[in-house]
This record gives structure tokens, C-alpha cells and sequence, in this order.
């Protein structure tokens, strides 16, 4: 049984508002049946996953959980915005520390991809690829819990099997970084020092090295 169905169902009916009773009636099935689909109990057939996807007018790889864009695209490197476009999305009320820190840290992370590249060393992107994409993961969970009323079905995970196992994946994908970066051959690396990267990366590698300072002064706090 398709585990993403169900939950897509029943999250857009809740997003548009909608009564099951509503779409039930809307769809020609019983209400019953429908909640049936939306529960997981009962799997449905291709004549009502079709009219549901034009109902909804989404695609049904959507409704699959196949595609995470209701158009059913699959996202390339070129849907992706720039963090300047982000930037204009926002409300613009964000205080100074958090400027900051978004700054500190979109710079860092920059300087640490444009590193990657030179590296050379695909375990060890991959490893910190993945790392990073299950903190972004955990932080937006964490920020979309923040108002009750977002509806936690636009997840197929529940919250804290999800923040418990992106934990566990962290430290994994911490411990194989670890390997990779002990496997590759110093001699075929450049060698990183503060002078290297102010020359290198200018005013990013000021935003890392202010990073790194902020970062250890709140280690040093945790192990004090």
C-alpha cells in the first residue's frame, strides 16, 4: 500500500477546507469510503485516483507522493532560488541577530561547497550533503510546529520518530565525513589557513571565521 496516498488525500481536502462529506459528494463515492482512503484503510482505484488529482488539480504523481510539486515536475538545480531571492520573499522584520546568523551561515556553507569542489572528493560531499540537507530538514520542522494550526500531514514522517532519526542520520553522515576526509590524500589538497581563505573568499570567509568564533564560544558554554 502506497503510505504517501493516504496522507496527501487528506491533506489537501484540510488545506482547501473542504468536509470529507463536501468531497465524498463531490467525488461520487461514499463518505465512508473516503475516509477509508484518507486513513489507509482501503487502497483505491485508478478511476478515483484520476478524478481526485482533477479535483484537487494536482498531478497524480503528486497524490502518489512521487513528486513533491503538485504539477508533478521533478525538482532539477534549477528550480532552486538564490538565497538573495529567499531574501525578497521574506517579511523583512527578521531582527539583527537572525540577519546575521543567516548570513554567517549561507556564507559558510558557500565556502564550504566551493572547498568540496576543489577537494575533489565525492564520499566526503556526499557525506556533508547530507548532513546539512537533514539539519535544514529538522530546522523547518521545528519552525512549522511553531503554529499548531499548520497541519502536520504535509510531512509522511511523524515529528519526533522524524527529529529522532534525523539525529541518528546526522551522526552517521558525521561519522562517514569523518572517513572520507581521513582517506584523501593531503598532498593532492590545498592547504586551508585564515590568510588562504580572506584572499580567496573575501567577505565570506569573514562571515566563516565569525561563524567558527561564534560556534566555539557556545561549545566552550556547553562544556563549562
Amino acid at each position: 500500500m502506497n503510505n504517501d496516498f493516504p496522507r496527501i488525500l487528506s491533506l489537501l481536502r484540510k488545506e482547501r477546507k473542504l468536509s470529507q462529506k463536501q468531497v465524498a459528494h463531490d467525488l461520487s463515492v461514499a463518505q465512508a469510503l473516503l475516509s477509508h482512503y484518507e486513513n489507509g484503510k482501503r487502497e483505491c482505484g485508478l478511476d478515483f485516483l484520476i478524478r481526485a488529482a482533477d479535483y484537487y488539480s494536482v498531478s497524480t504523481d503528486y497524490l502518489l507522493g512521487r513528486s513533491a510539486v503538485s504539477a508533478g515536475t521533478f525538482i532539477t538545480e534549477n528550480d532552486i532560488p538564490d538565497a538573495e531571492i529567499i531574501q525578497k520573499a521574506g517579511s523583512g522584520t527578521e531582527n539583527i541577530s537572525a540577519q546575521l546568523s543567516k548570513k554567517l551561515i549561507i556564507s559558510g556553507i558557500e565556502v564550504v561547497y566551493s572547498l568540496l569542489a576543489k577537494f575533489k572528493n565525492s564520499k566526503l560531499t556526499a557525506s556533508i550533503s547530507e548532513f546539512l540537507t537533514l539539519s535544514v530538514y529538522s530546522c523547518f520542522r521545528l519552525t512549522y510546529r511553531a503554529n499548531s494550526k499548520n497541519d502536520a500531514n504535509i510531512f509522511g514522517i511523524k515529528e519526533e520518530l522524524a527529529l529522532r532519526s534525523a539525529l541518528a542520520g546526522r551522526s552517521i553522515s558525521e561519522g562517514n565525513a569523518i572517513i572520507a576526509a581521513d582517506e584523501t590524500g593531503d598532498d593532492s589538497l590545498p592547504v586551508i589557513t585564515t590568510a588562504t581563505l580572506e584572499a580567496d573568499y573575501n567577505r565570506q570567509a569573514t562571515a566563516l571565521l565569525s561563524l567558527i568564533k561564534s560556534s566555539e564560544n557556545q561549545l566552550k558554554k556547553i562544556n563549562n
